[in-house]
């Protein structure tokens, strides 16, 4: 299955790709359709919200989202936006005018928040429905969306979507060692060469550039940021006052700049702002941290960023065709844990490491996340997500460390281990997975 690098990092804004991004570019894509019908009296749109969307789409600004995807408005054009000024405004807004017809869509009672309905497809389930005309999408993590139809036809046949048509299609970890040994092509030069199927050169360069510019502004407006978090938990930001005890030329404190790092952009996507979703919102400083240290310390080249964005991708792309970046449908396992996957991939890449050591670098990174649940304390995104970002980064370096340290020959493949965290995920309760029912959620009583 190819997944572009320019799909898999997106600029938007926070605090979660699942239950905000997905939802928002739903609900978009609903109001498109709308188009088609004809009415004489307004029409009345209907969103039910399912299971962990259901959940702790409260806390996720779900139903923010649903209703900026209504009106017209796509996570993109939300980056310089006051988000909660235009959600004030919209909220005074009882109907909504597309191309002439009226429609009318309330949140307090058009957006139901069902906890009853169970659906085998996927945990994140919206249906909207509107006079004749219905659509029931699934946010399957990273911000990517699937109708009922399209989602049915991946799972009856994952062919669909294979990457043949690409100059390397690989489709496993070791598909993608074995054509790196063949071809004696890097991983981040497969990549590339797959991607050039789908843009042209000078396109994929200005995306993999703004993909870091955007990640880079995350993390220093999230180490300048003072004042207090949105929600029930009034969290206070730490990442300013984290990064002023620190010695910047005191290399001996990698693990705390590391963690500061990740912590000023989970501050920042918990506060509703511009993040990249790498490869989800909940899970998005591991990489920026990891990128942006480096990058200060060593120097680091639009080339070298490059390798690292694509080389992540290859892995990146990987885990989500084989299982899942979903923390609704496998826990924190898929995002944090891919997130560090993909950290200690490009960072290996970036040092000079081969394709075996790369792999073995990952596989590392993914091992020790294994069984990790998403039970968001209250439906935030803030405890434990903010820090488990910070130690996802710090795992992500000590993997590739350890990864250049031996010749890439390893008992647990990457395959393998991919597929442990699927199972995992599959046998999980679903009080761990996104819902807030279980774990740390329910350890401290709501006040």
């Amino acid at each position: 299955m190819f997944i572009s690098v320019l799909d898999l990092f997106s600029v938007g804004i926070g605090p979660s790709s699942s239950h905000t991004v997905g939802p928002m570019r739903a609900a978009y894509d609903f109001r498109q359709q709308l188009s088609s019908l004809n009415s004489d009296q307004p029409l009345v749109i209907t969103c039910r919200l399912k299971r962990s969307l259901a959940f702790t789409g409260k806390g996720h600004a779900t139903d923010k989202a649903v209703l900026l995807g209504l009106h017209g408005y796509l996570p993109e054009d939300l980056v310089d936006q006051d988000v909660d000024t235009l959600c004030a405004r919209l909220l005074n807004k009882a109907s909504i005018d597309i191309l002439g017809q009226v429609f009318i869509f309330t949140l307090h009672s058009d957006l139901i928040f069902d906890k009853q309905a169970n659906d085998e497809l996927h945990p994140n389930g919206l249906e909207f429905v509107c006079g004749d005309l219905s659509r029931h999408y699934y946010s399957i993590g990273g911000g990517f969306i699937f109708t009922r139809d399209k989602l049915l036809q991946l799972k009856s046949d994952p062919s669909i979507d294979a990457a043949s048509d690409c100059e390397h299609p690989f489709e496993s970890a070791s598909e993608m060692l074995q054509m790196a040994k063949e071809k004696r092509l890097s991983i981040a030069e497969m990549k590339r060469a797959n991607e050039l199927s789908r843009h042209s050169d000078s396109e994929l360069t200005k995306g993999l550039n703004n993909i870091w510019q955007a990640m880079q502004r995350c993390v220093e407006r999230g180490l300048r940021a003072e004042g207090v978090l949105p929600g029930t938990l009034h969290l206070p930001r730490r990442a300013k006052k984290l990064i002023e005890q620190l010695d910047m030329h005191d290399p001996s404190l990698l693990n705390e700049f590391l963690s500061v790092y990740a912590i000023a952009v989970n501050e920042e996507n918990a506060a509703g702002h511009s993040v990249v979703t790498a490869p989800t919102n909940g899970a998005a400083g591991v990489i920026p941290a990891v990128m942006y240290h480096y990058w200060k310390t060593q120097q680091w080249d639009q080339s070298k960023i490059e390798i690292f964005l694509l080389t992540a991708a290859a892995i990146g792309g990987l885990i989500k065709h084989r299982s899942s970046i979903s923390g609704a449908e496998v826990g924190c396992q898929g995002e944090v844990g891919s997130a560090a996957a993909m950290a200690s991939a490009g960072l290996c890449a970036v040092l000079d490491g081969t394709p075996e050591q790369i792999e073995n670098a990952a596989e590392i990174a993914l091992e020790h996340h294994l069984g990790m649940t998403c039970d968001p304390v209250q439906g935030l995104v803030q405890v434990p997500c903010i820090e488990r970002n910070a130690f996802g980064a710090v795992k992500a370096v000590t993997a590739a460390k350890l990864a250049l340290k031996g010749s890439g020959q390893h008992l647990m493949s990457l395959d393998h281990c991919i597929e442990a965290m699927r199972q995992t995920g599959q046998e999980m309760s679903e009080k761990y997975k996104e819902t807030s029912l279980g774990g740390l959620a329910v350890a401290m009583p709501e006040c």
